[in-house]
Parts: structure tokens; sequence; C-alpha cells
């Protein structure tokens, strides 16, 4: 599915056809294909959308600086295209904030909400830390960075158990798009929604790795603490993108969307 919008295609995989409309928004660097084996498991229980955020994937971008309100306001029309709302919505990492945003400003278009590994703000020094790694993403081979981001995104059992699904993500990091990958950089070191939380109606379940020191546990804490109707569970020996390294997860999230009916 293509949606198109004044800054480009937005490509969506979709999948499943029962159900209630499930939004899954990718982490950064990444695209909606990460969620192959999430959208395999709720195909028959939703109508499964995974969006490619502008740049990534199979989407188009126009060149220019984007927020992640931005990405939020694609999400929206993702969802007005498909005539699909409210859904129930769930974010990982990048993918998350812009779940969050999503949240607080389209409140209508969420049913339920999972935000895992994500934050309302990554801190004082965001600007230029994002900024230095938005340089690294434009300047450094892809294949140089896997090192780095494998470290990141699983525990050490994980990537020893389970090198297939480990070489699946990197695939498709290598295949993203180096210039969207430093604009995505800019665009989360430019994220405060902390004054957002109490917009956010959705009941909510916050999710994070016990060992996620991309955006460690106290940033989940302060998302649960500020959302309304929010529970938080932190994953013991679990790093950034837990949804992906913790399967036995997934039947807890369909109870927690009712079953998706």
């Amino acid at each position: 599915m293509n949606v198109e919008t004044p800054q480009g295609m937005l490509h969506v995989h979709r999948t499943g056809s029962a159900g209630r409309p499930l939004l899954l928004l990718h982490p950064l660097a990444l695209s909606g294909a990460v969620w192959d084996p999430v959208a395999r498991f709720f195909e028959d229980k939703a109508q499964v959308l995974a969006l490619d955020a502008r740049g990534h994937g199979e989407s188009t971008w126009d060149g220019a600086d984007f927020t992640v309100d931005d990405m939020a306001a694609d999400a929206a029309a993702v969802l007005a295209a498909a005539d699909a709302g409210p859904a129930d919505v769930v974010g990982l990492s990048m993918g998350a904030s812009t779940a969050l945003a999503l949240a607080a400003t389209r409140p209508e278009l969420v049913h339920r909400l999972v935000l895992a590994d994500g934050t309302a703000y990554y801190g004082d020094d965001a600007v230029p830390v994002w900024a230095e790694r938005a340089e690294r993403a434009t300047t450094v081979p892809r294949d140089k960075q896997l090192d780095f981001q494998r470290d990141r995104w699983f525990a050490e059992p994980f990537r020893t158990g389970h090198p297939d699904e480990v070489e699946r993500v990197c695939e498709i990091f290598l295949k993203t798009d180096s210039a969207a990958h430093g604009a995505a950089c800019r665009a989360l070191g430019g994220l405060d929604a902390r004054t957002r939380l109490g917009d956010v109606t959705a009941p909510t379940l916050v999710v994070v790795g016990e060992e996620d020191y991309a955006t460690p546990p106290a940033m989940s804490e302060a998302l649960a603490a500020g959302i309304a109707n929010a529970e938080l569970r932190v994953l013991e020996k679990t790093r950034h993108l837990s949804l992906l390294e913790r399967p036995d997860l997934w039947p807890s999230l369909a109870s927690f969307f009712g079953g998706t009916q």
C-alpha cells in the first residue's frame, strides 16, 4: 500500500484483514519490514499496517529536515488513507516517540498504545549528541556501523542464539538511506514531548529492556509516570529492540489490545 503526501510517498507493509487496525512504527534507520515476524503473529487477528518512515524502506523523501511531529502526521495520513481508525498503535524506539506524538496530537486515532524502548526527551544535550550521531550516520560506511548497532539492539544471548534474526535486521539497516538516517537523528535530537504526556488518553503499555542503554529504563519510567492509565513492564536481560528480542511478549500484547477484535 502506498500513500501520497505533499512530502512524498509513504509505503505501508499491509497484511491481515480482520479485526481492528494495528499500526506498527519502526526504529531509527530500519523500516516497516523489521516488523515482519510480529506482523505474521498478528495477521489473523488484525489489519496490520507497518509504515516505512520518510526516506526509510520504500518510502520516498524530499530531502528536507523533518521532525517527530512530521512523522506522526505521516502516521495519521496512513490511517486516514486506509480508513483505519482508531487503531492500536505500537512504536519501538524512534517509532515509540512517533507513536507518542500521534497519540498526544490525534487521540481520536489511537485505541490502545504500546511504547517500547522510547522516550519523550533525550536530555539537555540531545541536540549536539544527535547532531554527532547524524554526522556518523552519513559519513561512516554503513557496514562499519553494524558492530555498534548489534550491541545496542540485542543482548548477547539473543545474538548468539538467533543469528539469522540479527542478520535480517542488519540487512534492513544496510539498505537504509544514510541521509534519511541522519535526518531522523536530528529529528530525535529536537524531540521534547514531556509536556504532552498528559494529552495521551489511550490506555498505554510502556515496555523497556532492562539492559537497554540507548533509551534506559528511567526514560520509560518517566513515560509511564506522565501518562494516565499507563502500565510499565521492564524486561529482564533484554536490550533496545525488545519487541523483536522477546516474542514471548506478543501474546500479552494481543491480550492488551483485547484480542485486537
